[in-house]
């Protein structure tokens, strides 16, 4: 069965392109033109990935990625004009998964696209260990929850993901391209600031353990509690 994408955008000639170089890689490709119609097809039926622009009538497209995560984790890739760093932070705050830049190369929106398909949810890479405690923060791999001195963290999937990767490869430096690789499933042509972001936002969650992240300069990350 072909994976079937959602593609939001009040630009016909975006959606247009998209669903042109989608359908000659296989995919079924469903087309919106405003975040309420993104959310009302998403609650209809299951897709494998969801692209969503950011500036839309109606509804905005982070407004739609906070409304579908409140009963879906299929990968949201969001499209926007602006690149911001507080624009990109913002939309991992409210769930994104990925964040590409208008304009964009066709190509490499496929190549995310096959990355998102093939990994599944943005789970998938910590689904596969066994629950970890690493001084007061606790990682219940089974139930998808981290607790942090007894109280629960409200974290996306991709903080929880790169959480639990850091923590998995306690006192060892992982480099963006591997972080990329482990929990986004890119491979070092497409590093950005993605992860940085991310850890950004994570910390900003971890509370007295923020610093347990550390950053090797030039090279990437660490985690020691």
């Amino acid at each position: 069965m072909a994976a079937k994408i959602l593609i939001a955008d009040d630009e016909p000639n975006i959606v247009t392109m998209i669903r042109r170089y989608a359908e000659r890689e296989g995919y079924a490709v469903t087309g919106v033109s405003d975040g309420r119609a993104a959310i009302e097809a998403c609650r209809r039926e299951t897709f494998d990935v969801i692209i969503l622009d950011v500036m839309m009538p109606d509804t905005d497209g982070f407004t739609a990625c906070r409304k579908i995560r409140e009963f879906t984790e299929t990968p949201v890739i969001m499209l926007s004009a602006r690149g911001t760093e507080y624009d990109k932070l913002h939309g991992f705050e409210v769930g994104v998964d990925d964040y590409v830049t208008k304009p964009f190369s066709p190509l490499e929106l496929m190549a995310r696209i096959k990355v998102a398909v093939k990994r599944g949810t943005p789970q998938d890479p910590a689904k596969k260990a066994d629950t970890l405690t690493v001084g007061g923060i606790v990682i219940d791999a089974p139930g998808m929850t981290v607790t942090v001195d007894g109280e629960k963290l409200d974290l996306t999937a991709k903080e929880y993901a790169l959480l639990h990767y850091l923590v998995q490869n306690q006192g060892i430096v992982v480099s963006r391209e591997q972080i990329l690789q482990a929990v986004w499933g890119y491979d070092d042509t497409v590093v950005d600031r993605t992860v940085d972001w991310q850890i950004k936002l994570l910390r900003g969650k971890l509370g007295a353990y923020r610093d347990s992240i550390r950053t090797v300069r030039g090279v990437g990350y660490k985690f020691e509690a």
